[in-house]
């Protein structure tokens, strides 16, 4: 409880064995869009054992579900990470997940998240939105509506969170703002860097007469088929004990492409099997950032996810875009459930004639801190 309101900040639910996914779901719906209240689901099994890993686990889920910080970059602390600290500096993820391919009724569900707190950029606020179905691009990013009384009233998800940085540092804006973008095939860079960049542009705008603060807009891809192995299997310095190539080894020669700005970064270290880097493809660049000064910022950034106190395979912005996204599709109340963000790959235009439901809005006190963790 919190003061004399006496209002519940925290539900810690044990689930039963039987049905899990489908009382979790409803579980999440109600907590997060009709009570307003933070929770925790347990398997039993878990509770009984409550090993101190598990235990560990479930505290850093939820001090950031209660507005805390388990981790932070100590140079981002003492303002010695160029191009972060110097100037207040805004970092977006985004992703979109789509439905299993049959069910051309449910519609895809976008989530954008943005870093709240400046020079740490560890707390990430979060909007999601649901569009036409196996729409890649994402539609609610900026809008702007007429209205009779009021004129042209803006809106969209990077306003919002725009406003929400202002208030949350001071009333200062983003001078710089950093985009990574997951879940987009090459043959819609240009298509999705277009639409989206335009929308963040107008939605900078909206905000105030001629600020357009510079973007760097980063498409992330896990989805593919290059591994990174060690030259010499003999090296023990160059490989962790699992056989897999170093945290932090970046290739952005050889194998990437020779006009374009793009680099692997194996960011975590493997635990099993192979390791698959991520791939990285600057799109756009008006902060001027250089190969190493960009990849070693999204390499440090990958050790402050909150789930878990190791480095991460993807910059963590993405990651929590993805979770968001899928935590929203428990929203719907007949929702299906995908596993993993994909490209549109139907072969038949998805039916645009299926009106698409909204999505129930997150209480605002949920809102504000990292729920979907």
């Amino acid at each position: 409880m919190h003061g004399q309101s006496q209002q519940l900040e925290l539900l810690i639910i044990v689930l039963p064995e039987a049905n899990t996914s489908i009382f979790y779901g409803r579980i999440k719906r109600i907590c997060e869009t009709e009570l307003g209240v933070m929770s925790q689901c347990c398997l039993p099994r878990n509770v009984q054992k409550a090993g101190q890993q598990y235990l560990q686990n479930m505290a850093l889920k939820i001090n950031v579900k209660v507005g805390g910080r388990n981790t932070a970059l100590e140079d981002a602390l003492h303002r010695r990470i160029p191009l972060l600290t110097d100037l207040p500096t805004m970092i977006f993820g985004a992703d979109v997940t789509h439905p299993p391919s049959g069910e051309d009724a449910s519609p895809s569900i976008a989530a954008v998240v943005a870093s709240m707190d400046w020079p740490e950029v560890s707390k990430y606020k979060c909007l999601v939105s649901s569009q036409c179905h196996r729409e890649e691009i994402i539609a609610d990013l900026f809008t702007e509506v007429k209205d009779s009384q009021k004129g042209l009233v803006y809106g969209g998800m990077i306003r919002e969170l725009l406003v929400s940085f202002y208030r949350a540092n001071g009333c200062r804006k983003p001078a710089r703002i950093i985009f990574y973008r997951d879940g987009v095939s090459e043959g819609q860079f240009s298509q999705v860097l277009l639409y989206e960049m335009d929308a963040i542009r107008k939605a900078c705008a909206s905000i105030e007469e001629g600020y357009l603060p510079p973007v760097t807009f980063v498409v992330v891809q896990k989805r593919h088929h290059t591994r990174l192995f060690p030259e010499n299997h003999r090296a023990g310095d160059l490989m962790d004990r699992s056989g897999n190539i170093l945290p932090g080894t970046v290739v952005d020669t050889q194998i990437c492409h020779p006009n374009e700005f793009d680099f692997y970064l194996c960011s975590h270290s493997g635990i099993q099997g192979t390791s698959r880097p991520a791939h990285y493809h600057v799109l756009f660049d008006e902060n001027k950032f250089g190969a190493d000064a960009l990849q070693t910022l999204t390499y440090n950034l990958c050790y402050t996810y909150a789930r878990c106190t190791r480095s991460v395979s993807i910059v963590p912005p993405a990651y929590y875009a993805h979770l968001a996204a899928f935590r929203a599709r428990h929203y719907l109340e007949d929702g299906h459930f995908d596993q993993g963000s994909t490209s549109a790959r139907s072969s038949r235009l998805p039916d645009r004639a299926v009106p698409v439901k909204p999505l129930p809005k997150v209480k605002e006190n949920v809102e504000q801190f990292m729920f979907y963790c």
